[in-house]
């Protein structure tokens, strides 16, 4: 038998109609409301031949905040893009960006790196 799994997110409106908050569980996992400030979800549309996505964050999430996000989630796809693809020269490439996009951030490097 297959197994589901279901991930909710509620995402909290002001008067505005600006997230004021975001949190998600997982019916799988002990996460139960966890807080977040930004999201980016994609779903590819097998029909359309397209990305719908959905990117949301919090009034209070600072600028210094979202660019470190994008910058992981730049990481993140690039991982992701390997995996799938085993494309070696283009994930190089990618990842150069990345580096490159810290660097123009002043991002630090996570603690242990």
């Amino acid at each position: 038998m297959a197994k589901t799994s279901e991930v909710n997110i509620t995402v909290t409106l002001d008067d505005n109609h600006v997230p004021e908050t975001i949190a998600w569980t997982a019916t799988d996992t002990d996460i139960k409301e966890r807080a977040s400030k930004a999201m980016v979800m994609a779903f590819w549309d097998e029909k359309e031949k397209n990305t719908m996505r959905m990117d949301l964050w919090t009034k209070d999430m600072t600028i210094d905040e979202m660019k470190q996000f994008v910058h992981q989630t730049f990481v993140t796809l690039t991982d992701t893009f390997e995996r799938a693809t085993s494309e070696d020269q283009m994930t190089l490439a990618m990842r150069d960006f990345c580096d490159f996009f810290a660097e123009k951030m002043n991002l630090k490097a996570p603690e242990g790196n």
